[in-house]
């Protein structure tokens, strides 16, 4: 079939000349993504990234948003391109993921480490050759090669009086948590608690019985589908359980921040009108002002309207919001999407410093690492304490990814 389409099209020898050319590009192209094992290596992709068999089978668009943006990031990995441009990848990934999307890179720079220093050796070879024919073959080629050697000159010269643009640090951002006050111990009850969504599906927990305080530093962490956000939702009060009791001090005030959050802000207003709007007792527009300010946005930012403001400076005015409510208890769910390293340092910081309790569901080994002084592994039912560090967590998940990859060659 592919022979009579080419015959169709080479009707002169120059269109058959181009055809072959066409072709061979596409043989090359086939060989440099490894076609014969094309199926088999999507699937490792999609495996790595969550995907179960029954999950690969399924049409894109019965996905979620972020399912999809994992499609996204699969297919940018199975075409080994020359240049991977990634805008936060690790959005709406679980630490399972993250782990394994660390180790693909590096196992791809290290196969792209391989190919340079191949094309290294093929070019010390072609310099050796012609640094043979210029000492056998006369000063003609050797005149060529001093000019290089001027221009080589001139270009270090230019590098050393500097080309680059100095890099300048944004405005340092400050994020804040107002004093919640005491109240006594405990604030949050887990008696006996089990949940499913329906009586048709299965239990997601079962018979979970523990507490929180306020100086509760918790983050919890496990696959995706485990039930972290589902036990935020219990611990808010947002999903009741279906057997057992949560008790709550009457006076505890929670602030749960979660990754749809920002939808829900009216874009047609600016950040101070909407903070006014919210906290009538805040009656001059100067100290809301400053009150938005210790959250990275100011100037136009403050007073233009929302939908102008990018996904980062819409979360921040959510932080802004939720701070102002001067919770006792912080429940953070993938608070991380959308900033930038200094945001999230800052986030950090303001936790550290903040008198309540929190307890955090994030992809980021970074912010965990930072403000967690205890980690919860989300899985089977149940909610089971690490004993280590999120470091020591990290390395048991790379450990299963890799005798995982090592059963499926």
């Amino acid at each position: 079939m592919l022979i009579n389409i080419i015959s169709l099209y080479c009707n002169t020898p120059m269109i058959f000349l181009e055809s072959q050319e066409q072709l061979m590009d596409i043989y090359e192209r086939l060989d440099e993504i490894s076609a014969d094992t094309a199926e088999a290596r999507a699937a490792n992709i999609l495996h790595g990234l969550g995907f179960t068999r029954e999950m690969q089978n399924k049409k894109t668009k019965d996905f979620s948003g972020g399912w999809r943006m994992r499609i996204a990031l699969a297919r940018a990995l199975y075409v080994k391109p020359h240049l991977l441009l990634l805008d936060e990848p690790t959005n709406h990934l679980d630490l399972d993921a993250c782990v394994w999307l660390e180790e693909e890179l590096r196992k791809t720079r290290m196969e792209l480490l391989e190919n340079q220093m191949k094309q290294y050796n093929w070019e010390q070879d072609q310099i050796n050759h012609m640094k043979n024919y210029i000492a056998r073959f006369g000063h003609g080629s050797a005149k060529l090669a001093r000019q290089a050697q001027s221009k080589e000159k001139t270009l270090a010269k230019m590098v050393a009086q500097g080309l680059t643009e100095k890099v300048t640090s944004d405005k340092l951002v400050t994020f804040y948590f107002p004093s919640c006050g005491t109240i006594p111990p405990p604030v949050i009850m887990v008696q006996n608690v089990s949940f499913r969504y329906s009586d048709s599906t299965p239990l997601i927990y079962k018979n979970l019985e523990f507490g929180i305080d306020l100086d509760t530093r918790l983050a919890l962490v496990g696959p995706n589908g485990a039930g972290k956000s589902t036990l935020l939702k219990l611990l808010y009060g947002e999903l009741t359980p279906s057997e057992g009791m949560i008790r709550k001090n009457s006076h505890l005030r929670i602030a749960r921040y979660h990754q749809h959050l920002h939808e829900l802000l009216d874009l047609d207003l600016s950040p101070l009108e909407y903070m006014m709007k919210e906290f009538p007792d805040v009656k001059e527009k100067e100290e809301m002002r400053k009150i938005i300010g210790r959250y990275g946005l100011t100037g136009r930012q403050q007073v233009c309207p929302i939908r102008q403001l990018s996904d980062g400076q819409r979360c921040r005015v959510v932080f802004a919001w939720l701070a102002w409510q001067v919770p006792h208890l912080l429940l953070l769910d993938e608070p991380t999407n959308h900033l930038d390293m200094e945001t999230i340092d800052a986030l950090a910081d303001a936790i550290n410093d903040f008198d309540g309790g929190m307890v955090l569901v994030s992809h980021d080994f970074r912010l965990i690492s930072q403000v967690a002084e205890e980690i919860w592994v989300c899985e089977k039912g149940t909610c089971t304490k690490w004993q280590g560090d999120i470091l020591s967590y990290k390395d048991h998940l790379k450990s299963k990814i890799l005798k995982d990859a090592a059963k499926r060659k």
